[in-house]
């Protein structure tokens, strides 16, 4: 397995709608693999395929046990609930800010195997499907912040750069 290179915001991969897997073969099973291995170096809770320039509908994510969970052409099937909490993003380096998520969703997909999976989160399990997802449909965590909070990021992302921001960490980076 591989640790892949994170692409930061301003790549446009981040804002493309991914494409469906249309098979689990080998080469995507080795993505997972390497994507996962990416994601435990990062110290990041999930991670997904257009972070690491690949625009195709797959995510990874820590499982809550130790574990990852790879999801294939996921879906949210299901959510209630609201919860505004602080998030990060591997692809925004020591940016965080508050963000509404649902607080419980269900979600289906496949697995790493290409099996049928289905399963419900919540709280931050829930928060990590909903981000990821939003990378899937090239959606980042930002673009869910008022318009001022959202300017006011962008704009010390481009004074600033991610420097020594980047280092800093108060919540899990998604």
């Amino acid at each position: 397995m591989a640790v892949l290179s994170v692409v930061r915001y301003g790549d446009p991969i981040l804002r493309r709608v991914a494409k469906p897997v249309t098979s689990v073969t080998p080469e995507v099973r080795t993505l997972t693999g390497d994507m996962i291995e990416t994601m435990w170096k990062q110290v990041g809770i999930g991670l997904a395929a257009p972070q690491i320039g690949v625009g195709l509908r797959v995510f990874v994510m820590d499982s809550g046990k130790g574990k990852a969970r790879v999801l294939v052409n996921p879906e949210i099937i299901d959510r209630s609930g609201v919860v505004l909490e602080e998030e990060g993003c591997l692809s925004l380096p020591g940016i965080f800010a508050d963000v509404e998520r649902s607080r419980w969703v269900h979600v289906a997909g496949l697995d790493g195997e290409g099996e049928p999976v289905s399963f419900e989160a919540s709280d931050l399990q829930a928060k990590v499907v909903q981000h990821e997802m939003d990378h899937l449909n090239g959606v980042l965590f930002i673009d869910r912040l008022a318009p001022m909070a959202r300017e006011r990021i962008k704009k010390k992302i481009q004074k600033e750069g991610f420097g020594a921001a980047a280092h800093r960490r108060h919540a899990f980076a998604l």
